[in-house]
């Protein structure tokens, strides 16, 4: 399925291509698709493309001189026979302790939306998400598919050091703070997972178009796998489902 996408200049030497404004994994694999097919046709250009929820945004390493013959020939890659196929994705098994010690919201959470914590908990595991983005922060997933009955707005003040691996949930988004950092986010729980290590290729091992699903776990599983992960002794791949 092909969208009628808009094409402006966004500077000197980038180009914006936006789908549809809606959040939906259709268009989310239609853009990565083009994603990639634009990064294997300009590969020895060297260019970058930035992905968000409905929009690429493509920097060349030169000044656009005439952009609508760049967007000419964006135009005909994307209605070219190549832009047909599906993309392989993985599902990543995230553990998440939501012990009190780590969700430290989650009492006061559990009261504004009237669920017990067994229900947020099951609720929140059940569910596989969504890779839309990974922004904010290195290595923070911007994750769809947040069951509506975990919907709450964000807080209306933020917390000013939330721990690296809390879990949280504002508005309809659910997601994993890489690194300590303000948020405004309920904090259900932690994962001992690293998402984001600049020392590794790829720097984060998931992807926009990858999916997730969280699965509870002991204080005393979160802290061994803690512990394998600082001394670079945790199997990553345990965590994909399938491929």
């Amino acid at each position: 399925m092909s969208y009628k996408l808009r094409f402006s200049q966004y500077n000197e030497r980038s180009i914006l291509i936006e789908w549809p404004a809606v959040i939906d994994e259709n268009i989310l694999q239609d853009m990565l698709l083009f994603k990639e097919i634009v990064e294997n046709k300009y590969i020895k250009q060297s260019i970058q493309i930035i992905s968000a929820y409905n929009s690429i945004l493509i920097f060349y390493n030169h000044t656009i001189d005439n952009v609508n013959d760049k967007v000419l020939d964006l135009k005909m890659l994307y209605s070219s026979p190549i832009h047909r196929k599906t993309l392989e994705t993985k599902i990543f098994r995230i553990p998440v302790c939501y012990d009190a010690d780590f969700g430290i919201d989650l009492e006061t959470y559990s009261e504004e939306i009237k669920l017990s914590k067994d229900e947020i908990i099951r609720l929140h595991s059940e569910t596989i998400y969504t890779v839309y983005f990974i922004g904010f922060l290195p290595g923070f997933l911007y994750l769809g598919g947040l069951n509506p009955s975990l919907y709450l707005d964000r807080k209306t003040t933020p917390n000013l050091n939330v721990k690296k691996g809390s879990v949280g949930i504002g508005g309809k988004q659910t997601g994993i703070y890489p690194q300590d950092s303000p948020g405004g986010w309920h904090i259900i729980g932690n994962s001992p997972i690293e998402l984001f290590n600049p020392k590794q290729h790829p720097p984060c091992f998931i992807n926009a178009g990858d999916k997730v699903k969280f699965y509870p776990v002991s204080k005393s599983e979160y802290h061994n796998i803690k512990s394998e992960v600082n001394n670079s002794n945790f199997d990553f791949k345990t965590l994909v489902l399938h491929d």
